[in-house]
């Protein structure tokens, strides 16, 4: 059983086994052969899918891991010829499976992280069986084993789990919790391999000094007929191409080709916030028997990584082809944990959510599971960074377990062979919360020390050749690994710990590698569809996936609701009572602020923070949960405001008390930008009461910090710190234009005296809207400061949402779809709903 490599042969055939599943449930044992089988109460099921796939969102967790669940389906096969060899291949069967084809126990499963591959050519007839039985898995966990925790685990009620590969999504307790994840839940195939088999493949691209590249190429072949006479490489990318003969040496049946391609001036790999994420495409010509066998080996790319400073107090600061950067993004959740069906497509769009949020790098954590060639494909070519966790968290792991660390070392081989010539790849980490637990119970004792996280994982990162950095866990670093000041946090102070949005900059974050986890409110279609089409519905309803931490009382909409208190000023229990949809919409406003506050403080030129990770990128089940994006991968109102917030090229602003206004301007693109500066202050939210204008010159991979005052030229008490008298202002508005072509690049406001929650009508607003260009744009002005701008446009997704207008501006909004029913735009501080007028200026 080996993982399969990255490598496709010409001539092979791959058929997914899709239709035909049925599914059945019996107690933990009573089904011990095939002849029990046929009684059982058999229903319609998807492969790939997941019991809970099958049952729903309610089935009972405790069922789910206390039963055995048998899957079976039927195929039809050809014989094997004599050089071609037939494998069954099972991506991920969660978890203790038994596979059975045609009457025979073929093979016994105890990982879901495991992608296996099974020789059954001589096991196959016309028309064939295959039955999987996944054990129940409850009285496993529940039986005494040895050695005993050290310390009980807060992520999970069973700490048995601590012996089993499985993912702690569906079975973590708070946050994730079930139903858990059972049953084939990665796709089952069955590949016909003809004249070729590809055993292993690494790729292993560097860069020299001189700003060539050389390919490093190691192969494992074997030829099902005939004998391999040669080998021979290609490479082809932009603008390059290079081709080179492997030295091949035979061991036991098995060809050995390696040698290194020089390739001469090689275009960089780049995230795609900085660069171009270029990449090379890479062939084998396999001479067998006289004839070339064509092995596509895939993509790969040449960049350069390093770390400013070592993983410990500094925290990690990551450099790309010399260019230190900002890392941003989200940790990502498996679309297909909770009963979903998986599908390539889905992955790829939240990762093309993730690019247009402006973020760099994604976080696979150590509570979920491995993912797909598909998805670190789509990370390579979309020039999306990929922090990888092993899948370790939180638990007292029984790390001198001879037994364990065996099928911890082929799990670990099996990912770095996968994983480590892809230049997206940038981080390892081999546990999540795995110091942070303990040393919060006072005990004096580090997991990360261990055998497991201090010798086998990172022995096996180094023996890879990964350009890549590794570090035990996070939180990770200093005297208590949690202290946010030193090394890599787990910062939740302006969140669950409620703390003020200025403790993002008081607490020190050196890396946040998880943040900003608020209970984010899916928008008003997700709870209709919550609700059964209700315009309104219960809170119960779309309270559903609100998380919270095992052990504490209150949950993260409390912890919303008091942020609503303190920076609203509304009391959210009243609000809620007498107007959910006015407590719902002012939710949604609230969290996005928040995370683009703190990621302002963090990003500026100042900052000692050198990258954040939020908590998550999109949610597992339909509910208030902590992902930007919803569980069918909709933005919410909180993605708008991070999307600003991270945008490569952008401007925004962060309070400094007595000394005033900053404002900042980014470009980490790789061409200079000429840009204009405007900035203007506003009384009662229209009259205009200071302007000033500079040009700026933004050179690539800059950051700019300029005064607010400095630029108006006067002191104006522009954030209303000294408080001599009044507010001179209420509205301060900072806009980058391109000096060229006049277009407006980036906007950002800061309200002194607090947010306009008075709701006036349009007319007191001046405020109206239109379509243009054939309803491809939609024209938004007003005379007063319109705040949290919301567009509805049936059929319409728009390219900003959540936004301002300032007073006497317009906003110009591009529109994706056809707009034919119309629309409207809320605001909030507009009452009701304004609608948008037919194509033509606004009126």
């Amino acid at each position: 059983m080996r993982c399969a490599p990255r490598a496709s042969v010409a001539g092979d055939e791959s058929t997914q086994l899709r239709d035909g599943w049925q599914l059945a449930a019996c107690a933990p044992g009573a089904c011990l052969d095939l002849g029990a089988i046929a009684a059982l109460d058999w229903s319609h099921a998807q492969v790939p899918g997941t019991v809970a796939g099958a049952c729903g969102w309610d089935v009972d967790p405790e069922a789910v891991d206390g039963r055995d669940w048998w899957y079976r389906c039927a195929f039809e096969s050809a014989p094997a010829r004599d050089d071609e060899q037939v494998v069954l291949v099972f991506e991920g069967l969660a978890t203790l499976a038994e596979v059975y084809l045609n009457g025979r126990l073929v093979f016994e499963n105890e990982s879901m992280f495991t992608v296996s591959q099974l020789d059954v050519g001589s096991l196959l007839e016309p028309l064939n069986e295959l039955a999987i039985c996944f054990r129940a898995l409850a009285p496993r966990i529940a039986a005494p084993r040895r050695p005993r925790a050290r310390w009980r685990s807060q992520f999970v009620k069973d700490q048995g789990l601590r012996f089993e590969r499985t993912m702690l999504i569906g079975r973590a307790r708070g946050y994730a919790s079930g139903p858990p994840v059972v049953g084939p839940w990665r796709p089952v195939r069955v590949e016909r391999r003809r004249r070729l088999a590809v055993e292993r493949l690494d790729l292993r691209p560097s860069l020299r000094e001189d700003g060539s590249g050389v390919l490093a190429v190691a192969a494992e072949l074997r030829a099902l007929a005939g004998e391999i006479e040669a080998v021979s490489i290609e490479l082809t990318g932009p603008g390059r191409s290079a081709r080179g003969e492997l030295a091949i040496s035979s061991v036991a049946g098995v060809v050995l080709a390696a040698g290194e391609l020089p390739v001469a001036d090689v275009a960089l790999w780049w995230p795609h916030t900085h660069g171009t994420p270029s990449l090379y495409g890479v062939h084998l010509t396999v001479r067998v028997e006289g004839r070339d066998v064509d092995v596509d080996c895939g993509r790969t790319g040449f960049r350069a990584l390093h770390s400013a400073s070592a993983v410990g107090d500094d925290g990690l600061r990551l450099r790309i082809n010399g260019v230190e950067l900002f890392a941003r993004g989200a940790v990502w959740t498996p679309p297909d944990a909770l009963g979903a069906r998986p599908s390539d497509a889905g992955r790829r769009a939240a990762l093309e959510s993730m690019l247009a949020a402006g973020m760099n790098i994604v976080r696979i954590p150590g509570v979920a599971a491995y993912e797909t060639r598909e998805f670190y494909d789509a990370c390579d070519e979309l020039g999306l960074l990929v922090w990888q966790d092993f899948m370790f968290a939180g638990l007292d792991y029984p790390q001198a377990d001879a037994e364990f660390q065996g099928v911890v070392r082929g799990e670990a081989e099996a990912v770095m062979a996968a994983l480590a010539g892809r230049p997206s790849l940038a981080v390892l980490c081999g546990s999540s919360e795995l110091a942070q637990q303990p040393a919060m119970l006072g005990l004096d004792l580090d997991p990360a020390a261990g055998p497991l996280f201090a010798g086998l994982l990172p022995e096996i990162v180094a023996a890879s050749g990964a350009d890549a950095i590794y570090v035990p866990t996070t939180p990770w670093g200093g005297v208590l690994p949690f202290r946010p000041d030193r090394g890599l946090a787990h910062y939740y102070g302006v969140g669950g710990y409620r703390r003020p949005t200025s403790d993002a900059r008081a607490s020190g974050v050196r890396f946040a590698s998880e943040c900003l986890a608020f209970s984010n409110v899916p928008d008003r279609a997700a709870i209709e569809q919550l609700g059964s089409g209700a315009a309104s519905c219960s809170r119960e309803v779309w309270k559903r996936g609100v998380p919270y931490d095992a052990g504490s009382a209150a949950d993260n909409e409390d912890v919303r609701d008091h942020y609503l208190r303190e920076l609203f000023g509304v009391d959210p229990v009243a609000l809620r009572a007498t107007d959910h949809e006015r407590y719902l919409d002012l939710s949604r406003t609230l969290t996005g602020e928040l995370m683009a506050e703190v990621l302002g403080e963090w990003r500026r030129e100042a900052s000692t923070c050198s990258g954040a990770l939020i908590h998550w990128l999109r949610d597992l089940r339909p509910g208030a949960g902590w992902g930007i994006l919803d569980h069918d991968g909709n933005p919410k109102v909180a993605y708008h405001h991070v999307r600003r917030a991270l945008a490569p090229l952008t401007i925004w602003s962060t309070d400094e008390g007595l000394s005033g206004i900053l404002i900042h301007v980014a470009n980490d693109g790789p061409a200079s930008v000429r840009a204009r500066l405007r900035l203007a202050l506003y009384r009662d939210r229209e009259v205009n009461v200071g302007a000033a204008e500079r040009d700026v010159d933004l050179a690539p991979h800059s950051l700019l910090s300029l005064d607010a005052e400095e630029l108006l030229g006067r002191f104006a008490d522009i954030s209303w710190s000294y408080r001599f008298g009044p507010p001179a202002q209420d509205v301060v508005a900072a806009t980058l234009t391109c000096r060229d072509t006049g277009e407006q690049l980036a906007q950002t406001f800061r309200l002194p005296t607090g947010r306009p929650l008075e709701r006036e009508s349009p007319e007191a607003l001046g405020a109206s809207a239109a379509f243009e260009a054939d309803a491809t744009v939609l024209a938004i002005e007003s005379r007063r400061f319109l705040y949290g701008v919301r567009v509805e446009v049936a059929g319409c997704a728009s390219s900003d949402d959540a936004f301002c207008v300032e007073p006497g501006g317009r906003r110009r909004i591009a529109l994706v779809g056809s707009a034919a029913g119309g629309g409207s735009v809320t605001a909030l501080n507009l009452r009701g709903r304004m609608p948008i007028s037919s194509e033509g200026s606004p009126t």
